[in-house]
């Protein structure tokens, strides 16, 4: 018996969409909550080729919600993890782990590789770069995004029945400011909301490559998970924010999405280690939480310049190179490291991923007062 009989037998599918889905090519950007569901389904239901790109590792605190990862994944590389759980299903599969971040030197050779690309990125720099290169590439982009009990969909860059086409600037014609929209690691998630809107995503691109339905194209789907409600609304093209898409490979190459989107540099607690011995004498670690507030953070040499009186504080750091700035959850220090990082242009300036909440935060037991 055919693995994919039921599906062949569905009407006005049959066996010309599975043949589609076998020679479909589909990139994954993020092998996290979002693309652990999209792959399980991309790869059950016969799509041919699929590459993951991510250059993370597996953490214990994934492990709520990117179901393809369980404790004896910890400390692999997410693509090669993934890449080994799906081919031990499903051994037909031609699956390319891409062991790397995606970024403006990268995109154009990974992403015209493919057919289609499912963003399961996290961040708004690689949105906007995944988005730009769909877009000067013309390959279709399956958008998915959670926040807190939310959860966002669409189809982008492809055009309706009218040949009009939108993409993921005209849903975010501005990009916010980092510390404006903190992720799950601030936040917060429930494993099921990416599980829904992974497989969702999984759905669109099934329904792109089979031309089955009405793909969600120039429509943004909003789920919530409290009510168990979806909303929809439609998009238009904005001809002045599409205006700032590079118009070439040398000009997408060239944009530091990183700046474009307000984003400061965030590091671990294992890197801020490095930093502290590779700059001896010219590094400093900053707490910008309140004087009031505990645990005190004593495992490295540090000071603490609480964020409200940084203003008037910076004057401290003009003798070092690199500033790095923690607090308890890493949503002041990203405010800090952009307020010093405006005054200081010449310096490395970072911010703690997850603080001192991190799970690997040097701090073992968290009990303290003044929590964001």
């Amino acid at each position: 018996m055919n693995r994919f009989e039921r599906q062949i037998k569905l009407s006005g599918f049959g066996k010309a969409s599975q043949q589609k889905l076998k020679e479909a090519k589909v990139l994954v950007v993020g092998a996290g909550g979002l693309g652990c569901p999209a792959l399980i389904y991309l790869a059950s239901c016969g799509v041919g080729e699929i590459g993951i790109a991510d250059g993370d590792v597996v953490s214990v605190s994934n492990l709520n919600r990117q179901i393809l990862f369980g404790e004896s994944d910890i400390g692999k590389l997410k693509p090669e993890a993934a890449k080994e759980h799906l081919l031990s299903k499903y051994s037909n599969l031609k699956i390319t782990s891409i062991n790397e971040y995606i970024t403006q030197k990268n995109a154009i050779e990974i992403i015209s590789g493919y057919d289609i690309v499912l963003d399961g990125s996290d961040n708004f720099p690689v949105r906007y770069l995944v988005n730009d290169t769909c877009v000067l590439l013309n390959r279709p982009l399956v958008f998915g995004a959670i926040y807190q009990y939310e959860g966002q969909l669409a189809v982008f860059n492809v055009p309706d029945e009218s040949k009009v086409k939108t993409n993921y600037r005209d849903l975010f014609p501005e990009p916010p400011e980092q510390f404006e929209v903190p992720d799950c690691n601030q936040t917060g998630v429930i494993g099921v909301l990416p599980g829904v809107i992974g497989t969702l995503q999984a759905a669109e691109v099934i329904k792109l490559i089979t031309g089955i339905g009405r793909p969600h194209i120039n429509r943004v789907l909003i789920y919530d998970l409290r009510n168990s409600q979806f909303y929809e609304t439609t998009l238009r093209p904005d001809m002045k924010t599409n205006s700032k898409i590079p118009k070439t490979v040398e000009q997408l190459k060239e944009t530091d999405y990183s700046l474009a989107c307000n984003s400061i540099h965030s590091i671990t607690w294992s890197e801020v280690e490095k930093y502290l011995g590779n700059f001896s004498g010219k590094a400093i670690l900053v707490d910008v939480r309140e004087h009031f507030e505990v645990p005190r953070f004593t495992h490295y040499t540090n000071v603490r310049i609480p964020l409200s009186e940084l203003e008037t504080d910076q004057e401290y750091f003009q003798n070092y190179e690199v500033i790095i700035l923690f607090c308890q959850a890493g949503i002041r220090s990203l405010k800090a490291a952009n307020i010093i990082s405006t005054r200081f242009k010449d310096k490395e300036v970072y911010s703690v991923y997850g603080g001192l909440d991190n799970p690997e935060s040097p701090v073992k037991t968290l009990e303290y007062a003044g929590k964001i």
